[in-house]
């Protein structure tokens, strides 16, 4: 099992990611305001069944990497802090966009809901960058199966992504128009995002390999 104090640090990571704009947000937002709810959670449960299907190979491959690559961390370490800074930037570049400047979508059925969230979700390098190259730096073999702890980790990233993700649908439409009158508040959202996500990315890079 993964300690209290990973578990918690992967745990604000998860929280940062999901709260940075990015394909699932943008299509949950703009598929709940203009279809409602129910389409926005019915596109949520099949972002959700990606990330299942990243956590199952993602465990699979970081056994791999572990046992017989150690030296590949480091890869993974570089590769994602500079992932983490380049998200950074875009969430305070000039010019950047909000995930709640809706696009115009039109009404599908459940089963291409649920294929196009499906789809979103497995297409997303956000959510890939997340499980190949930022979850391994939380696992410590030395405490345990490698495998365990990616699947600790993983089912914690997908509860707080589906929770958060839910409130979005929820509150699409209120807090769109909140932000679309607010025009300062997207700009303080989106520095303290990009402040996060850059402290973890320096972490992320002056950590040495365990």
């Amino acid at each position: 099992m993964p300690t209290l104090s990973n578990h918690l640090q992967f745990a604000l990571v998860a929280l940062a990611m999901v709260l940075t704009p990015g394909p699932n947000m943008i299509y949950l937002v703009s598929r709940a305001i203009c279809q409602g709810r129910m389409a926005g959670l019915i596109s949520l449960g099949g972002i959700a069944l990606g990330f299942v299907v990243y956590l199952l190979c993602a465990a699979a491959g970081i056994t791999a990497i572990f046992l017989s690559v150690p030296l590949a961390y480091d890869a993974l370490r570089i590769a994602g802090a500079i992932y983490l800074l380049y998200l950074a930037w875009q969430a305070v570049k000039p010019g950047g966009r909000s995930p709640f400047q809706v696009r115009d979508l039109p009404e599908d059925s459940p089963r291409r809901l649920f294929g196009m969230g499906l789809f979103t979700s497995l297409l997303n390098p956000k959510i890939a960058i997340l499980y190949v190259s930022l979850l391994p730096q939380f696992i410590q073999p030395e405490h345990g199966s490698v495998w365990v702890q990616s699947l600790v980790l993983g089912l914690t990233q997908i509860t707080i992504s589906v929770s958060v993700n839910a409130m979005i649908v929820f509150m699409a439409g209120s807090v769109a128009l909140f932000f679309a009158s607010r025009p300062s508040w997207q700009v303080i959202q989106r520095w303290l995002m990009g402040t996060v996500l850059a402290g973890l990315a320096v972490r992320m890079a002056v950590e040495s390999r365990r």
